[in-house]
């Protein structure tokens, strides 16, 4: 374990630097220009059934899924091989919310920056990677399935006095700050489908900070919180 620092700003990938809605829509597109309507929908069930399952969304998981169920019933489409490719060779960096990489530079001024995602170990390290996250905070990216069970092992890799989580889903602000209370400074980032929808929000307390955007963190200094 290292020295402990000031301050560790904690920060998810998807709807908080990146627009992954965006990118679920470009494959919805795709599955049906390429397959047809009813393939798409069924790829999209399958989809929200490994989210149920696993507690995060596996792209890659459910085109397997996907494929099997295809074989099964002897109608595999050649094509559908493509697909992976769709999904790992996707442009992700374009996806990246403006001022996003702006926003970790300037929280990396005032303290160390460490992406902190959900998802599974070959597709979301790859959209990091292509987006340009990964070089922004220099490596320091941990994935688990449910990152806000995994706050004794986020605490070993990068010791702080203070936290700063910076997230699309109360949900997991709320879990996060149960557990390391004044020691955790929530931020509330409202973009993306989560953030947006009423209902879900007005089922968790208010996070320490709201912001409508991430870009609007270049205007945040988090003075007092180290």
């Amino acid at each position: 374990m290292g020295r402990a620092a000031d301050i560790v700003f904690l920060l998810d990938v998807d709807n908080t630097l990146l627009d992954n809605d965006r990118v679920q829509e470009d494959l919805m597109e795709h599955l049906e220009c390429e397959f047809g309507r009813p393939s798409r929908e069924r790829y999209w069930a399958i989809l929200e059934q490994l989210r149920s399952e696993l507690g995060y969304v596996d792209y890659l998981g459910a085109l397997q899924r996907y494929r099997s169920a295809e074989l099964a019933g002897q109608r595999s489409d050649p094509r559908l091989l493509q697909m992976s490719s769709f999904l790992v060779d996707y442009p992700f960096a374009r996806c990246l919310y403006p001022h996003a990489l702006e926003a970790l530079a300037h929280l990396h001024a005032l303290g160390q920056t460490v992406i902190l995602s959900d998802g599974d170990v070959v597709f979301q390290p790859r959209k990091i990677q292509r987006s340009g996250l990964w070089q922004a905070v220099e490596g320091r990216v941990l994935i688990y399935i449910h990152k806000e069970q995994m706050l004794e092992d986020v605490q070993r890799r990068y010791p702080a006095r203070h936290y700063v989580m910076v997230d699309d889903k109360l949900r997991i602000l709320t879990a996060m700050k149960n557990s390391l209370h004044e020691r955790l400074t929530t931020v509330f980032v409202r973009q993306g489908h989560y953030a947006l929808d009423a209902l879900n929000v007005a089922r968790y307390p208010a996070a320490d900070v709201t912001a409508p955007c991430i870009g609007e963190l270049l205007r945040h200094h988090f003075a007092g919180t180290a």
